[in-house]
């Protein structure tokens, strides 16, 4: 595999430009790399932050970036695939991130649905200082109603 790279910016530009000739997909370990051949010069594509070379985990996520980029017919080398050298990622705080972000849309659900109710209440609404001085009664009531100890 070349050790030249090229990187994202570059890449979409000639692909854009109908400058690519072809690309070949090459197992690697950990995944899939990309080898960008355009007039006599062949380079494999770079990670954004540094000139290593780009492995994509999953084979569908490299189709996507491809395919995004127009360029939809590439040749596949899996010799060096091995369903073993892939890295398993586990996240276990995941599910209970999930599980929260499905908590918080439920909530945030039934809230709007209560507000929605709310507005859409057409009985008759009572003046703030009645409702604050039956609160002040029942607090009364309540204080009253204590046997000191």
């Amino acid at each position: 595999m070349p050790t030249e790279t090229i990187d994202h910016a570059t890449l979409t530009k000639l692909a854009e430009a109908g400058a690519v000739y072809s690309a070949h997909v090459m197992a690697q370990p950990g995944g899939w790399a990309i080898l960008v051949k355009y007039g006599t010069t062949e380079r494999a594509l770079a990670t954004q932050r540094s000139q290593q070379i780009r492995v994509f985990r999953k084979f569908e996520t490299l189709v996507g970036y491809l395919k995004g980029l127009g360029i939809v017919r590439f040749e596949v080398d899996a010799m060096n695939w091995q369903v073993d050298s892939l890295p398993v990622r586990r996240r276990p705080d995941t599910s209970a991130a999930m599980k929260q972000v499905h908590e918080a849309a439920a909530y945030d659900k039934w809230l709007k649905a209560e507000v929605q109710e709310a507005i859409d209440d057409t009985s008759p609404t009572i003046p703030h200082d009645e409702v604050a001085r039956n609160v002040r009664a029942a607090i009364k009531g309540v204080r009253t109603k204590r046997v000191p100890a």
